[in-house]
């Protein structure tokens, strides 16, 4: 059986929760991914940032998930995606995967980040230290 935890929250992200979410006694290995706010962003500096999500965003994240468990390789998935403000520094995108060998862990987590970062209705909005604003990723 395979678990699968994913989540769309406002709570702030622990990745070592998502390590342990996926914990498994058959895994040679686990890959965990955190995406983290920086400071920039195509040279101008970047002071906040807000995520929000479209009401299915949830449903997609988990949609996202539950394709990358269907891997034969992958014992377990575990992602969230943050929305709210967030602080230079914060976790906004937290995910695990565990397998039985590194390649295949790797492979999965690049593919569960990929994906929720393509499929997932989050949109951020950036604030400049020169006070202007920016949408990204918005439709």
């Amino acid at each position: 059986m395979v678990t699968v935890v994913s989540t769309v929250t406002d709570q702030p992200l622990d990745l070592a929760a998502h390590e342990a979410a996926v914990a498994d006694s058959r895994a040679g290995a686990v890959v965990s991914f955190a995406g983290v706010v920086r400071d920039h962003d195509h040279g101008r500096s970047v002071t906040s940032l807000e995520y929000e999500g479209h009401p299915n965003a949830g449903k997609v994240l988990q949609e996202v998930a539950d394709e990358i468990a269907a891997d034969p390789d992958v014992y377990a998935v575990a992602v969230s995606h943050r929305i709210g403000p967030l602080a230079i520094g914060d976790v906004a995108l937290a995910a695990a995967v565990s397998t039985a060998h590194r390649a295949a862990a790797f492979a999965a987590c690049a593919r569960l980040v990929d994906e929720a970062k393509a499929r997932l209705p989050i949109w951020k909005r950036q604030v400049f230290a020169d006070g202007t604003e920016e949408w990204v990723n918005c439709p």
